[in-house]
């Protein structure tokens, strides 16, 4: 009986590991799979969290909480860029490579992106 309760949480256990973007490997080590999304939120002239950490495919959401405009710009060859973001705004991009960025209208304003493997 006890064999059976626990081929049934086991059982259950794994529909909801599921249903929520991971999976359980032979090593018993969960990995994500399915992207999520993070929030950086700039305020106080500065981007909050400074250094991110993510995993392939996730996307990144900039928050202007701030009273002033800014912006989020790769910072390497200016790839891409948010536009000026007022305060209450949003933008967001999905992240597939480490990134460095920075408000290219207040300039010390920097962040990076790592990407795990």
């Amino acid at each position: 009986m006890k064999l059976f309760a626990l081929h049934k949480f086991l059982l259950i256990s794994g529909l909801v590991a599921i249903l929520w973007g991971i999976h359980i490997n032979n090593g018993l080590t969960i990995d994500r799979t399915i992207p999520i999304r993070h929030t950086i939120t700039i305020s106080m002239m500065k981007f909050t969290p400074e250094n991110l950490v993510i995993k392939k495919g996730d996307t990144v959401v900039w928050v202007n909480k701030d009273i002033v405009d800014h912006d989020a710009t790769d910072e390497k060859n200016k790839a891409w860029a948010s536009g000026p973001l007022k305060k209450g705004e949003s933008w967001s991009k999905v992240i597939t490579k480490d990134e460095q960025y920075y408000c290219s209208i207040h300039v010390v304003m920097k962040g990076t992106i790592k990407v795990n493997k």
